[in-house]
């Protein structure tokens, strides 16, 4: 169970990190499309990320 706790920890850190490219992309959309762009980009890249570890995760607890 300490491999699960690991990665629901690093869920929790990324998706604070994604949510907070997210809301940065939104802000910036009025002033700077580019920077705007960087960020969403930045931010889906950690969604998958993220995805990958869900997948992880779901793989951990149906081998427990």
């Amino acid at each position: 169970m300490d491999r699960i706790t690991d990665i629901k920890n690093q869920e929790i850190k990324i998706y604070n990190k994604y949510k907070a490219l997210i809301e940065q992309a939104y802000n910036f959309k009025q002033t700077d499309s580019a920077l705007s762009d960087i960020s969403e980009f930045k931010a889906i890249k950690l969604l998958n990320k993220l995805n990958r570890l869900k997948y992880l995760k779901r793989e951990q607890l149906e081998s427990a």
